[in-house]
């Protein structure tokens, strides 16, 4: 008798076990599930247009989100930063790239720093100069000085290099250094249309200036001091280097779905480890 109830007890004890392991497997599968649902893969499209300053940092950060998120396609162009903006204005692309801060008109965006970027002016290696004021920067560009004796440097021409009309660089350049409304005269530059150009032709020619992205810095150029400055990272970020500016990404409003999901990205540790390998990271 005292046997049977033992086997019972057993029996009974077993079949508990069983039915707790089951509705826990049960629970299991449901959190699966649910996670499942959760990390929904993103697909779709999103266009990316404006400042050619921003747009290779554009493909480079493109590039690491698809790698994440292989079935989102982002279409990376150019066009400068007032195409940029009026794309976004427009509708015509989802996310506007622009180099220079809003002007008072470009309104119904909402503007996110991904970046700074300092505008280098930079000489030939050769050049004796190395540090300038914005006085005398000014000056330069606008054709009050002409030889470089003016500045401390040997009785030579200044050989003016420019940016194209329109480019992000060349507006914020003229913003930052001449002030507002004052334009660079054409007819007395050599107008160049990429960054990459204007470095070239200050590497080949000692009596040069021009001014380029603090990211394509390289050897074969020199940075000018402006102010006792150095445009560096740190120096941009404590503001004390007075030629930089922001990379903007723009959104009609609010940035929705693929937008924002690009946007974070980003802003997240991995995009600006992205940013930060030519320009200054904002987080």
């Amino acid at each position: 008798m005292i046997r049977t109830m033992r086997r019972s007890r057993i029996l009974l004890f077993v079949v508990l076990v069983s039915m707790v392991a089951l509705v826990a497997a049960g629970c299991g599968k449901s959190d699966s599930s649910s996670g499942q649902q959760d990390s929904q893969a993103l697909s779709g499209s999103i266009q990316v247009a404006g400042s050619t300053s921003v747009q290779p940092l554009s493909e480079e950060l493109a590039s690491a989100f698809s790698a994440k998120n292989p079935d989102v396609q982002v279409d990376v162009a150019g066009g400068g930063s007032s195409a940029g903006i009026k794309a976004a204005q427009e509708g015509t692309a989802d996310i506007g790239a622009s180099s220079r801060e809003l002007k008072p008109e470009e309104t119904g965006l909402e503007a996110t720093v991904i970046a700074k970027d300092g505008i280098a002016i930079i000489v030939n290696p050769a050049n004796q100069v190395s540090e300038l004021t914005l006085d005398q920067a000014k000056k330069i560009y606008t054709g009050q000085i002409k030889n470089w004796k003016e500045v401390n440097g040997k009785d030579a021409p200044i050989a003016l290099v420019t940016r194209e009309e329109g480019s992000g660089t060349r507006g914020a350049f003229e913003e930052l250094v001449l002030g507002k409304d004052v334009k660079i005269d054409n007819s007395k530059a050599i107008v160049q249309g990429s960054t990459g150009a204007v470095r070239t032709a200050v590497e080949n020619d000692p009596n040069a200036i021009g001014y380029i992205s603090m990211g394509s810095l390289n050897q074969k150029v020199k940075a000018v001091k402006i102010e006792g400055v150095d445009p560096t990272e740190p120096n941009v970020l404590n503001g004390s280097y007075k030629i930089s500016r922001p990379f903007l990404y723009l959104t009609k409003g609010k940035p929705e779905a693929l937008a924002k999901a690009f946007i974070d990205f980003v802003l997240s540790p991995e995009g600006q480890k992205v940013v930060g390998e030519e320009f200054v990271p904002v987080k």
